[in-house]
């Protein structure tokens, strides 16, 4: 699946639902922050092996991969909503952190 398919996706699910209405930048913020969280709560109290490990245990996993599901459902929305081309932004950004920190030279 494409990003723009995902997209298209999370547009007619929003809509058969009349959720549009909620889908507002704001709401939409506030919910990928929350979610961000919960992704965040799976590995705060880890230590750095265990995190590294995440697989380790099937519940964990599961629940790695639901979290890191809704933040990126919550992201595409919010991008959706705001007009953001998601794969635009990220080169911007990657091409002006290129410039902010040059490689290493070893």
């Amino acid at each position: 699946m494409t990003l723009d398919a995902l997209t298209q996706r999370l547009r007619d699910f929003a809509a058969a639902r009349d959720w549009e209405q909620f889908h507002t930048p704001k709401n939409l913020a506030m919910a990928l922050s929350g979610e961000v969280g919960e992704l965040t709560a799976l590995f705060q109290w880890l230590t750095p092996e265990e995190s590294a490990d995440w697989r380790a245990d099937e519940t964990r996993e599961f629940n790695v991969r639901d979290e890191i599901a809704d933040v990126l459902v919550y992201l595409v929305r919010l991008a959706d909503v705001l007009g953001v081309d998601l794969l635009e932004a990220a080169n911007a950004k990657v091409d002006r952190n290129e410039k902010r920190f040059p490689p290493l030279v070893r």
